[in-house]
């Protein structure tokens, strides 16, 4: 598990392999990753986007920027939680994730909050490069 604080928000990420969704022979990597975001600070906040940077297990680059997360845009109030999974195929059996959330409080300030960088390995990897 992995973890991360800014401004009172804690990110929190569980990434898992799936197996039966990945094709090894077809160079097809599936992982979903499982994301709890708490609001320990003061403030009511939404968030309104997302950005993600995918670098795979031969330095390949994607970067996925979008609104919300899973079609939603959260509104979390002190002590709140919102929780949701996603997923990622990569070509190789391994790579790292991290990210970064946009929420604006009430009063209209928009910041950023960090996604901790999360490893996808694959279990039947060898040699894991994370």
């Amino acid at each position: 598990m992995y973890s991360q604080t800014t401004r009172g928000l804690t990110v929190t990420v569980q990434p898992e392999y799936l197996a039966q969704e990945s094709q090894p022979e077809r160079s097809r990597y599936v992982w979903a990753y499982h994301v709890r975001i708490e609001n320990r600070g003061r403030e009511t906040v939404q968030l309104t986007n997302r950005y993600w940077r995918i670098v795979d297990g031969v330095g390949q680059v994607q970067e996925v920027r979008g609104a919300g997360v899973v079609g939603q845009q959260p509104v979390l109030k002190p002590g709140d939680a919102f929780e949701y999974s996603s997923g990622t195929p990569l070509a190789v059996p391994g790579g790292i994730m991290s990210g970064t959330y946009e929420m604006v409080s009430e009063d209209g300030d928009v910041f950023d909050i960090g996604v901790p960088a999360f490893s996808l390995d694959c279990p039947d990897q060898t040699v894991r490069p994370n």
